[in-house]
């Protein structure tokens, strides 16, 4: 029903979504003269949430008709648990300047309560000359006992791994073409990326503007060097084997996505958690409850790492004609924000043209379950790639971090997606050299695509052994792997042996060649890039 969905509360309002960001930013400007003590968004549960969640343990009084509604006839409830877009409730001090900043943004505001001292919530209705509401807040923050839920589980015993008959170049051409993989170029030129000004770093990185970024980096303000570092994580291929790992290893794509950055340690960061199921399967709750125990508290408390926010959906599955059910393998996205110090010293994907190395700091076990080339092969199984030692990944994370802070690196990017071998490709195309490199292992597919954690450096070969220095004091696994060229020659080895050797302009145009399609199945195909 396109009228109804018009009406939806879960229509956006980008505008007015705008205008409070607006009267937020100017509060948070006045520093020491901010009027706002406590915000809190109005998101599941409506007001009834939001406004027990602002007050705490305090106590408040509200008048429910203060409340701004297009329709009076609205139940108490109906206003109290109303889940509408583009709203925040806000503790304040000076109500008259928090209405002034409003007016002046033209956004709406009403005052509808006070805090109290006497740890009750009380709603009043003056409408019904009643109230709907009046209990202890205790009784809403802490509730009675979880119910409690058995839910079935089995343990994961993956089928082996088959990767016999898969050739080295094959295996790079199918994954640079792999949605996950490939230039996201057709997506990422659609949109405004410097709107306000304040942009330090989007997507595109090097002399090419490759879209390559780690991490997206925005300034404080026009005249300051400080900012604030946003990265992303995600691994859902992974949990169709293992739910934990793949909850663990989105969690640490997050943070080496972020570790290029100058944020001072891992203590620095924040993390956002988007938890998606279908809840309607009693084995993938299972699997939900499992992942968020090993993540919120096993993972993150040794990380030394919190998430104070998060969001969850619980309905990831369709059904049509009836019989057909299609469900979405469990996925955590996870979204880390930290304060930068100094945005000038960020480290990007791109090779620098100069006399260097190449490091790369391997953290995991060479397992290829669930990675891209096990997905373009259409080969299940195996194990997957995991966190096996948060304590090593801390020692990683700082270790990179007093690199950055001291501009000891050239180049930074994590190993994701495709493993090493689009790690170096994508630096070597965003910054227009080629590259040679040597890796080692048992099995050459390993070697150059597993997906477990890790990055890779450039650093000035008369930085090199002191960046070593650090790298051993710290503890962390390393091996120079080689050098950036100037002939623009892409050539992986593994333990002395070719296994890719093509150009930079070829990897280039494989690469794209996805984006190309999809944007000449968008746009015009005469003028698509």
């Amino acid at each position: 029903d396109e009228e109804l969905d018009y009406a939806s509360v879960q229509r956006a309002n980008a505008e007015m979504q705008r205008r409070c960001q607006e009267v937020i930013a100017a509060c948070t400007a006045l520093k020491e003269a901010n009027p706002i003590l406590s915000i809190h968004d109005v998101g599941a549960g409506g007001l009834a949430n939001a406004c027990v969640e602002l007050v705490g343990h305090h106590g408040a009084t509200f008048e429910l008709r203060a409340v701004p509604s297009a329709d009076p006839s609205m139940s108490p409830m109906e206003v109290w648990c109303c889940e509408a877009q583009e709203r925040y409730v806000l503790a304040v001090t000076d109500k008259e300047r928090l209405e002034a900043l409003c007016r002046r943004e033209r956004c709406p505001v009403a005052f509808i309560g006070r805090v109290s001292k006497d740890g009750r919530l009380v709603v009043n209705d003056e409408l019904s000359r009643d109230r709907p509401v009046d209990v202890p807040v205790k009784l809403l923050l802490e509730g009675p006992s979880p119910r409690g839920r058995h839910l079935p589980r089995s343990p994961a015993r993956p089928m082996p791994l088959d990767l016999s008959s898969i050739t080295q170049g094959e295996a790079f051409l199918r994954i640079l073409h792999f949605p996950a993989v490939a230039d996201k170029t057709f997506l990422v030129t659609i949109g405004d990326r410097s709107v306000g000004g304040l942009v330090h770093r989007d997507q595109m990185v090097g002399p090419y503007q490759v879209p390559v970024a780690d991490c997206a980096v925005v300034l404080t303000g026009f005249c300051d060097v400080t900012g604030t570092a946003m990265a992303m994580g995600e691994r859902p291929p992974l949990a169709v084997i293992d739910a934990k790992a793949s909850a663990r290893m989105a969690v640490g794509e997050a943070l080496t996505n972020i570790a290029g950055t100058n944020i001072g340690g891992i203590k620095a960061v924040k993390l956002s958690a988007n938890w998606m199921c279908a809840s309607s399967d009693e084995a993938e709750v299972a699997l939900l409850a499992d992942a968020v125990a090993a993540v919120a508290l096993d993972l993150c408390p040794r990380l030394g790492v919190s998430i104070p926010v998060g969001k969850d959906s619980l309905f990831m599955e369709t059904v049509w004609d009836g019989k057909y059910r299609q469900t979405s393998p469990l996925t955590l996205v996870v979204t880390a924000v930290a304060p930068v110090h100094d945005v000038r010293l960020t480290v990007t994907p791109d090779l620098k043209p100069v006399p260097s190395a190449l490091v790369l700091v391997d953290l995991g076990r060479g397992r290829l379950g669930g990675s891209a080339l096990a997905q373009v092969f259409d080969r299940p199984g195996g194990d997957v790639p995991d966190l096996d030692d948060p304590e090593a990944f801390v020692r990683f994370f700082d270790a990179i971090q007093e690199l950055v802070a001291q501009g000891m690196l050239l180049a930074y990017h994590d190993r994701s997606d495709g493993g090493v071998a689009v790690t170096l490709a994508e630096m070597a195309m965003a910054g227009g050299c080629g590259v040679e490199a040597d890796l080692v292992g048992d099995d050459p597919l390993s070697a150059l695509f597993c997906e477990e954690l890790g990055a890779v450096l450039q650093v000035a070969q008369d930085r090199l052994d002191p960046v070593l220095e650090v790298l051993r004091r710290r503890g962390v696994p390393f091996r120079v792997i080689g050098t950036p060229r100037n002939d623009k020659i892409f050539r992986l080895d593994v333990d002395g042996v070719t296994a890719i050797e093509t150009d930079i302009f070829e990897v280039r145009r494989q690469w794209s060649s996805l984006s190309h399609h999809m944007q000449c199945l968008r746009d015009n195909p005469e003028v698509a890039a």
